[in-house]
């Protein structure tokens, strides 16, 4: 995977690499991915990514639950001083902050209830589209691909899961990791149609240049080991 630039430099700020523990925003609902336990333990994979990258920089880590609303803002306001959390690199997030990585590619499927039709992501129209507040996954949807899908707003994943198994709505379409987490053993299935290429970043506060390269660097020897 191509790493990304780092940008330009923020002045006069500090960095992660002065730091003894690091604050990494994780995700608290996501099997597989970022799930915290009820002794108050986080695992998944986006936890491990971020153990390994901590252990390279020679800091200790502290996780928080960072749901896709406040990512942002977590950031931006310094109660977090990394995301690792299904975090899409894109264009307009990027004049917020600043991305390394990506340590992954995933790809936007479509989960259903199990004996629904439903086979492409074109088959949403008229349909009720899970939308979960700061994610990008619905606008890949209805504004990409120019679907009339109903949307339903709500909080996350995992809510929206929750309704999808209810009846409150017909599908979930966002990244294939996300989904096969919350599909595993269920009345749920994924369409198996992707249709982008999602590449997963760790943000960091915008113009954090050194601690950027610090991560690339990581993620780099994270796929050499």
């Amino acid at each position: 995977v191509l790493l990304a630039a780092c940008g330009i430099p923020a002045a006069g700020s500090s960095s992660i690499l002065d730091k003894a523990t690091l604050v990494v925003g994780v995700k608290p609902d996501q099997p597989g991915l970022g799930l915290r336990g009820a002794d108050g333990t986080y695992q998944g994979f986006d936890v491990d990514v971020a153990k390994y990258i901590a252990r390279k920089l020679g800091a200790g880590v502290t996780f928080r639950s960072t749901p896709s609303s406040v990512r942002d803002k977590a950031l931006q306001e310094g109660t977090v001083d990394l995301v690792v959390a299904t975090y899409s690199i894109t264009q307009e997030r990027k004049t917020k902050i600043t991305f390394a990585g990506p340590y992954y590619v995933a790809h936007q499927d479509t989960a259903v209830r199990a004996g629904d039709p439903v086979t492409d992501v074109r088959d949403l129209a008229g349909r009720r589209l899970c939308q979960v507040t700061g994610s990008n996954s619905w606008r890949r949807v209805v504004e990409e691909k120019k679907i009339a899908a109903d949307l339903v707003p709500s909080d996350s994943y995992s809510d929206c899961f929750t309704k999808l198994t209810a009846g409150a709505v017909d599908a979930v379409s966002t990244d294939d990791l996300i989904l096969a987490g919350f599909t595993q053993g269920g009345p749920l299935k994924i369409v198996n149609a992707p249709f982008t290429d999602e590449k997963y970043g760790i943000g960091l506060r915008k113009g954090e240049l050194d601690g950027c390269e610090a991560v690339n660097r990581a993620i780099t020897e994270m796929y050499q080991d």
